[in-house]
């Protein structure tokens, strides 16, 4: 039994109406004005895409399907009281927009084991890359390898109709996803742990998998894996992995093409390679005063940052203007579990400090931390130092939410991107007139 392809084969059909109707009935209608700041300013603000997925709210935060962080970490289906949800039944939940029952959770458990074998090719592909070649060019590089596995080309190929794109791209979907952790945690091994690779479990749920494959084994460590890959899943479409991938896969380039592609956007340092930056800032203040700063030593320490024309990274979020809920929902996890780390304790002075600077330089429209300023806190407490693989981290959670955008793309029958633009002397003659 099919169980979560037969609910999204019942569901379609419904959005597709829905769509239909609100096109047919209210095409016409405007939903954003651009200005010229938006044009030349990556199109800030500019409501131009659809996701159900998640939306980003600037005062709430994100919310998976309509839930928020907190709801989900209670709702969602987990191994006891005192472990955190299963990853896999949060896709459940982006998917459908429903929460999953335990059943549902242990069948996509199943699915992923069967399909985790990675073939023999990727891993000659991967080791004939230079072993210091970056963490994210080897992920990526992999990805875009298994193409040759893709169902959909293979379908498309054939003739496949229209309505029925999104079952093989459902079907890739869930074949790379399974793969991901083993992939990644493959390159772990290579590069930072001397070629010893460790094999996947059979019984093991997708995150503590992926904890175990890098060499982690407490539950602890499991745990926070299985909070790190929700809370990292989505976060509308808008941002440049997400969009990447919409973008990509809009050319009815199968799902490997895409996400490849959103990969490649992701490894930027003003997207997920902001981790990696956040953590190297926390580390040089530290080092800088010789151990848990002080306010008035963070506060120096951050005013010499921002006068010698740099960012204080982690703070500050295009859409965001409060602190990030994603960064609370690590925050609590620390004072659990690691309360009296020292990187943790700079990570909360510098939460006192920061947006006060911030808000008295005045170039900040959000002085309030994102998921970035935290997470590599809690990497780095477990053992996890290598700070050029957290992006890979970022990059196996954040395939949850854009294969389960790019399967209801593809469901609802969106047509490729092609967005008008303009020349900046048509806009000269513009505002002149």
């Amino acid at each position: 039994m099919r169980l979560v392809f037969e609910k999204m084969e019942s569901i379609i059909p419904q959005w597709r109406d829905r769509v239909k109707k609100l096109v047919k009935e209210h095409g016409d209608k405007v939903l954003s004005e651009v200005t010229v700041a938006q044009a030349y300013g990556g199109m800030r603000g500019v409501k131009g895409l659809v996701c159900d997925t998640s939306y980003l709210d600037p005062y709430e935060g994100i919310r998976f399907r309509g839930y928020t962080i907190p709801e989900v970490l209670k709702l969602l289906p987990k191994e006891n009281e005192e472990a955190y949800p299963y990853p896999v039944g949060h896709w459940y939940l982006l998917l459908t927009g429903e929460v999953p029952t335990r059943e549902i959770v242990d069948y996509l458990q199943g699915e992923f084991h069967k399909r985790q074998i990675v073939p023999k090719y990727i891993w000659d592909l991967i080791d004939s890359v230079p072993i210091d070649t970056h963490p994210m060019t080897q992920f990526s590089t992999a990805i875009l390898a298994l193409q040759r596995e893709s169902i959909f080309a293979k379908e498309y190929e054939k003739g496949i109709k229209k309505t029925e794109y999104w079952k093989p791209f459902f079907d890739d979907s869930m074949n790379l996803l399974a793969k991901l952790p083993v992939i990644a945690a493959y390159i772990y091994r290579r590069i930072y742990k001397s070629y010893t690779p460790i094999e996947p479990s059979a019984t093991l749920d997708w995150g503590a998998n992926f904890a175990h494959m890098m060499g982690y084994e407490s539950i602890e460590y499991k745990n926070l894996m299985r909070l790190y890959l929700i809370l990292h899943s989505d976060h509308e479409s808008g941002n440049v992995s997400a969009h990447t991938n919409h973008l990509v896969s809009s050319a009815l380039s199968d799902i490997y093409y895409s996400v490849s592609a959103a990969m490649n956007g992701l490894a930027g340092p003003l997207h997920g390679l902001a981790n990696q930056e956040c953590l190297k800032w926390i580390l040089g203040l530290m080092e800088k005063f010789g151990g848990v700063p002080t306010e008035e030593e963070i506060e120096k320490f951050a005013w010499d940052t921002l006068n010698s024309g740099k960012v204080i990274p982690g703070y500050g979020h295009a859409v965001l203007r409060k602190t990030d809920p994603r960064y609370s929902a690590q925050r609590e996890f620390a004072l659990k579990y690691l309360p009296d780390d020292p990187i943790f304790k700079t990570v909360s002075n510098v939460y006192k400090v920061v947006p006060g600077v911030l808000q008295k330089h005045g170039k900040a429209k959000n002085p309030w931390p994102n998921v970035d300023a935290h997470s590599g806190a809690l990497q780095y407490h477990y053992g996890v130092v290598e700070t050029s693989f957290y992006t890979v981290l970022f990059g196996v959670s954040r395939a949850l939410g854009i294969t389960a955008e790019v399967i209801w793309d593809r469901a609802l029958g969106l047509s490729i991107e092609r967005p008008k633009s303009v020349t900046t002397k048509q806009i000269e003659e513009f505002v002149s007139a």
